[in-house]
């Protein structure tokens, strides 16, 4: 909680340099409160979800659906201003966040396993499931299920698919638009339908 209030406090100058000192620790004091109520809304919200960390707040209401287990690590953010966060876990499903982790407006669905790293962002529109839901052949079966891992510091795009049995690597960047349906490598820029190498990065980049 230390590390929040110092936080916001820093917001504050770097917004206001220069203003009136008591104007700012006021300033503070209502940021405080309104993330105080933020925090109580983001309990109730994420009510069915296991929350390892204090500082995870949400923006806005995410639909979450959750049968199985959804564990949520210390300051993800989770918003549902552009698009609607929408969390779907199945019977003995697992999605993980690490910490850090951005998720802003996707949609994500573990029928068995899904694991997002620490420091990811995932936009808008994104589209993350790990079981087709019908069979080619008998649209009565469930089709099949793979774990999906998507490794730290890797960047989703806008409207971009993850499906069934990828592993997307550290620090990877998948393009807007973008349909993965195989692994990315390490610290590589991955577009198209379906998503190929498009550029190497170097983890200073990231």
């Amino acid at each position: 909680m230390k590390d929040l209030i110092l936080t916001e406090w820093h917001k504050l100058n770097a917004e206001h340099f220069g203003r009136f000192r008591p104007l700012l620790a006021m300033q503070l004091i209502f940021r405080l409160v309104s993330l105080a109520f933020q925090w109580l809304i983001t309990r109730y919200y994420l009510r069915s979800c296991k929350l390892q960390g204090k500082l995870i707040f949400t923006q806005g209401k995410p639909k979450v659906v959750n049968k199985g287990t959804i564990r949520i690590s210390n300051r993800v953010r989770i918003w549902s201003t552009v698009n609607q966060t929408r969390l779907s876990v199945g019977k003995g499903g697992l999605l993980e966040v690490g910490e850090n982790t951005r998720l802003n407006g996707p949609t994500i669905s573990a029928t068995h396993e899904v694991r997002i790293g620490k420091h990811c962002r995932i936009a808008p529109h994104v589209i993350i499931m790990d079981g087709d839901f019908h069979d080619v052949n008998d649209r009565l079966s469930e089709g099949k299920k793979q774990s999906i891992i998507i490794e730290d510091h890797a960047w989703v795009a806008t409207r971009a698919m993850v499906l069934k049995g990828v592993r997307i690597g550290k620090g990877a960047v998948v393009a807007a638009g973008s349909v993965v349906t195989k692994d990315v490598p390490d610290y590589t820029v991955v577009a198209g339908v379906p998503a190929r190498i498009v550029k190497t990065l170097k983890p200073a980049q990231v």
